[in-house]
């Protein structure tokens, strides 16, 4: 979403997508080029290396979020970008949108150099919750337990790279937080049967080629602050009806994230999130728990 007002678009920026972890960013293979612009190289169609005709974070992008990521780390306000750097960052994700939907060069390169799976490989799969895992607790994410989120992404994305970053690593079990985003609208109109349809989908896939699932919960959500329209606890909770109902019929392992990360009003703790939509390192420490306990149980019953 645009605002008239440059600095309302850059607080939304840097709230939404620096807290999200640049959530487009492209992992290209290291001998992969990408085709540079204006060389009259086509960048549809068929490819031994589609993602060398993915383009690139733009260098000038690529700056802000390493000093906006060092000022997380740093807790400290992260700075603001310039106006270039957000028409340069909108005018990327969109051709990367159109390159790479499915997002399949995030975790290409990072995949590749995996070693065969052990017999308790895990992959925690999913948009922003599940990647911003990874760097709130990466100590929770060693042992052959994977982290393949991808911020911002809808079930749609996800379903297109579901073979690459779950079957194709081999894990045993498969632990999915999805749903948030297709709510926001980020891949545009959607309803509850698409959304939940989607992840059942997924659950098909793993089971068939025998891995195992957790499925997670939606988390609590008050609203979305780049679509400040969309009153989301109502979907969210019936979303949540469905995957419990889902994976009761299914005899999936269901982890409810939402009744212990929300307040009384449903909205994300505020103890717990800095943004009502993210966990923050003490919302993912009230998370790991129930995801381990989950993905034992899934392990003992597999």
């Amino acid at each position: 979403m645009t605002t008239d007002n440059p600095e309302d678009d850059m607080k939304t920026l840097i709230s939404a997508i620096v807290a999200a972890a640049a959530p487009f960013a492209v992992a290209l293979p290291a001998a992969a080029q990408p085709v540079a612009a204006g060389s009259g190289a086509p960048n549809v169609g068929v490819f031994a290396e589609p993602c060398a005709h993915v383009d690139p974070m733009p260098a000038d992008v690529a700056a802000y979020f390493a000093a906006a990521l060092k000022a997380r780390a740093e807790k400290v306000t992260p700075p603001a970008p310039t106006a270039e750097q957000l028409a340069t960052y909108r005018s990327w994700q969109a051709r990367v949108l159109q390159q790479d939907f499915a997002q399949h060069c995030k975790y290409a390169a990072a995949n590749a150099a995996l070693p065969a799976p052990g017999d308790h490989r895990v992959v925690y799969f999913g948009d922003s919750i599940t990647e911003l895992w990874g760097l709130n607790d990466p100590a929770f994410f060693g042992n052959d337990v994977i982290n393949r989120g991808i911020s911002g992404q809808t079930t749609a994305q996800m379903i297109g790279r579901f073979r690459a970053d779950v079957i194709d690593l081999g894990p045993r079990v498969v632990h999915i937080i999805a749903g948030t985003n297709d709510v926001a609208g980020n891949t545009g109109p959607t309803s509850i049967d698409r959304i939940v349809g989607n992840i059942a989908s997924m659950v098909e896939l793993a089971r068939a080629h025998g891995i195992a699932v957790v499925l997670g919960s939606e988390l609590p959500c008050a609203g979305y602050v780049m679509q400040p329209a969309i009153q989301p606890a109502a979907t969210l909770a019936e979303i949540n009806r469905r995957l419990r109902a889902l994976a009761e019929k299914e005899h999936l392992t269901f982890v409810d994230y939402f009744t212990p990360l929300a307040d009384a009003d449903a909205a994300f703790n505020p103890r717990l999130s800095d943004d009502g939509l993210h966990p923050t390192a003490a919302g993912y420490a009230v998370m790991a728990p129930l995801a381990r306990a989950a993905v034992a149980s899934a392990l003992a019953h597999k």
